[in-house]
């Protein structure tokens, strides 16, 4: 857990950087394979100095192992220290490094790669490798045409983003992506703003799109089977971003409803909770 709780964390960033996502993967896989090859003595030296300090009975690990869930009949002739070497430890850490490699698939290490290259801050942007991100993944989002302006957009993008301060202050291609449409940059660029909202809406690239997908199926209900998507899009804002919405006045909303009606403040009751 102390091994893979640097990656649990970068991945529940809001907006991930995911160039140092993937060193961070890389790295956790690299530990847990060490760990699984010469960490079992440091632990089990740690768990005898546990046992001791607080008078725990220490197995002796030579011994025959008893499974209790099982027939007598059917015990397997393993020793303790094989037990929990073999079919505890070693099955954990196999069991962690099978499910990182599930997740993060080759398909989805380079579709990260990749996506990594839109950011022009770092050295891994490429315009040829932006240009195979769309030829293998977006391809049905792009018709040739709009791909030969993407490769147009993409070298002046790239002075851009490196010479206007507000751009090249961004943490994160979720930032940057905020950050041209502040500046109006976006309608310059709308085939690099498209390439870029596609990237951040992954869920491999940022746990508030797979937050998003979690709140809908909170909002949206078997009772509610039937709501549209007008009153589903602006209650979904709402759910997702409490933040923002406890910054909300009250008596805002009751004069933005009161002006053009032309005076129904009395229909507007307050009920203390």
């Amino acid at each position: 857990m102390k091994i893979t709780d640097v990656l649990c964390q970068t991945l529940q960033k809001k907006s991930m950087d995911i160039l140092n996502a993937l060193d961070t993967l890389s790295n956790t896989k690299v530990l847990l394979a060490d760990l699984r090859e010469e960490g079992w003595e440091p632990l089990i030296e740690e768990v005898k100095t546990f046992c001791v300090k607080h008078e725990v009975e220490i197995p002796d690990m030579s011994r025959k192992y008893v499974d209790v869930t099982k027939s007598r009949n059917k015990h397997n002739n393993i020793t303790v220290l094989h037990h929990y070497k073999a079919d505890v430890f070693n099955v954990a850490i196999d069991q962690q490094l099978v499910e990182l490699n599930d997740r993060f698939s080759v398909q989805t290490t380079e579709l990260m790669t990749l996506c990594a290259s839109l950011d022009p801050r770092h050295d891994s942007f490429d315009i040829s490798k932006i240009c195979m991100l769309v030829d293998k993944f977006y391809l049905a989002d792009f018709s040739s045409q709009e791909q030969a302006r993407l490769e147009s957009q993409l070298p002046h993008y790239q002075l851009d983003v490196c010479n206007h301060p507000e751009l090249n202050s961004s943490s994160s291609l979720a930032d940057l992506t905020v950050a041209l449409h502040k500046t109006g940059k976006a309608s310059v660029y709308p085939m690099v703003d498209r390439l870029l909202r596609l990237v951040i809406t992954l869920p491999v690239s940022t746990a508030t799109a797979e937050r998003a997908f979690s709140a809908m199926k909170i909002i949206k209900t078997r009772l509610r089977s039937k709501m549209g998507d007008d009153f589903l899009r602006p209650y979904m804002v709402v759910y997702i971003g409490k933040e923002i919405a406890a910054k909300f006045n009250v008596n805002e909303i009751i004069d933005l409803f009161d002006r053009p009606a032309g005076g129904h403040r009395s229909a507007f009751k307050l009920v203390e909770m």
